[in-house]
């Protein structure tokens, strides 16, 4: 299982916004290419959004559902990017002096990607996240407030 965190400049309410739109998921998501549909009940328990994973012209198209929703705090999604597998996202926030703590944990959970060992896969997870990460703080921080 691999967590990363980051600190951005933004109340959680804030994150939460770009969270819960799920059309800017392509604007941070590393590998995200590419929206297709974003279900009308997002980010609510069970919805789904309808993506693209790779690079033209090799993309697969999937989907991400939501398996938790605590509004404005935690986002537990199921990650589909067949066939490499399926991925269990975390995404919790908390309060901190000057913004939100954001805190990711993906863990492989099917397919192909469960099988590679921990200490193999965990640093590539942990390299991506924290990517993600950066690019979401860049959309908060710098997307007009509502």
């Amino acid at each position: 299982m691999a967590t990363v965190t980051r600190v951005v400049e933004a109340e959680p309410r804030r994150v939460w916004e770009v969270l819960a739109d799920g059309w800017l998921y392509p604007l941070w998501v590393v590998g995200a290419s590419r929206m297709r549909e974003v279900d009308d009940g997002w980010p609510g328990h069970g919805a789904r959004l309808h993506h693209s994973v790779g690079t033209w012209p090799l993309l697969v198209d999937d989907t991400t559902s939501v398996s938790l929703c605590e509004q404005g705090r935690r986002l537990v999604l199921r990650a589909r990017a067949w066939p490499g597998g399926e991925a269990e996202v975390d995404i919790a926030l908390s309060p901190e002096e000057g913004g939100t703590r954001i805190t990711m944990t993906e863990e492989a959970v099917s397919g192909p990607g469960a099988l590679i060992p921990s200490p193999v896969l965990d640093p590539l997870i942990t390299w991506r996240n924290t990517e993600s990460l950066r690019r979401l703080a860049f959309v908060v921080e710098n997307r007009q407030q509502s």
